[in-house]
């Protein structure tokens, strides 16, 4: 037996509805305080791209890449509700005065500043060691030129890089690990390690030319391209990264000498933490022409958690 609903007159001639129309409205969604600004991402390439560090042999390119710049809301970290986390957005901002006074001298670097960084790295991430393997002091050059990637001539003044990109890849990452630690009893105990870098404004506070870091929850492995850096006497690994839409940046804006931004380059464990932070460094809009052009130092450390 088959059951049927039954059919009022009324419903069997109706007249058909019209389609509802769409409501012009949608819910204001917020965004928090914050500035856009340019960020130089890796265009189309057919080919892996390559970035010279210094002035390249005759009739060799700087570069076989091409970059789009591309406007983003860059949020201001201060203003967050939450503090970012090292192992979420993959970045904290700490305050940590150092004992060193001039970053021109290298000798105080090393011997100072190196111990420094190691135990803030230890303290942000948990590690049980770190070690500090280099660091690069960069400076905005004299008329604010474009962003590029930070080498010019010889490459032995580093600039402000304004390219999107992350310090080490999948493979780089692993390999720091073999030339930080050379002892193979050592190497062989190692079970999870990451890359830090930690990064502070030298002269005061910066008012033209900040850092951004990219939430590494809004990257995608797709948008990570492997891209050689080539010095003079060696070539590493980079990643290079593509727009997307979804990328969120952040900075802090002023931060000064007293403050050290720490954020994840690379993190052994493929689950469950931040791997990679993309960053770059961008311009401000409307900088008075006569304001202190940014100085900065960056080390690297790597840090072993058991």
């Amino acid at each position: 037996m088959r059951f049927q609903a039954p059919h009022s007159p009324s419903s069997r001639h109706r007249a058909p509805q019209p389609a509802p129309q769409p409501v012009p409205f949608a819910p204001a969604m917020p965004r928090l305080p914050g500035v856009s600004a340019s960020f130089g991402y890796l265009g189309a390439t057919p080919e892996r791209p390559f970035n010279y560090m210094y002035q390249p042999p005759a009739g060799t390119p700087w570069q076989n890449c091409e970059y789009a710049l591309q406007r983003m809301h860059v949020v201001d970290a201060r203003a967050t509700a939450a503090r970012p986390s090292i192992d979420r957005e993959g970045y904290e901002l700490w305050d940590a005065p150092s004992a060193v006074d001039d970053f021109a001298d290298e000798a105080a670097i090393r011997r100072y500043y190196y111990a420094e960084a190691a135990e803030l790295a230890r303290w942000v991430t948990g590690a049980r060691q770190a070690w500090v393997f280099d660091h690069l002091v960069r400076r905005r050059e004299a008329g604010r030129p474009a962003l590029g990637f930070g080498r010019q001539g010889d490459g032995s003044n580093p600039a402000a890089v304004g390219r999107v990109h992350n310090d080490y890849s999948e493979a780089s990452g692993r390999r720091r690990l073999d030339l930080v630690l050379t002892d193979p009893a050592a190497l062989a105990r190692v079970e999870r390690f990451a890359i830090v870098n930690i990064w502070r404004s030298i002269r005061g506070p910066v008012v033209d030319t900040p850092l951004a870091v990219c939430d590494a929850r809004s990257v995608s492995s797709r948008d990570l391209v492997a891209a050689e850096i080539r010095y003079p006497e060696r070539t590493g690994e980079i990643y290079l990264v593509r727009h997307a839409a979804r990328h969120q940046w952040a900075y802090f804006p002023g931060m000064d000498r007293h403050e050290a931004l720490v954020f994840k380059q690379y993190d052994s464990q493929i689950n469950g933490t931040a791997r990679f932070t993309p960053h770059s460094a961008f311009d401000l809009p409307d900088v008075p022409a006569d304001a202190p052009l940014r100085e900065s130092i960056e080390v690297r450390c790597l840090v072993v958690f058991e």
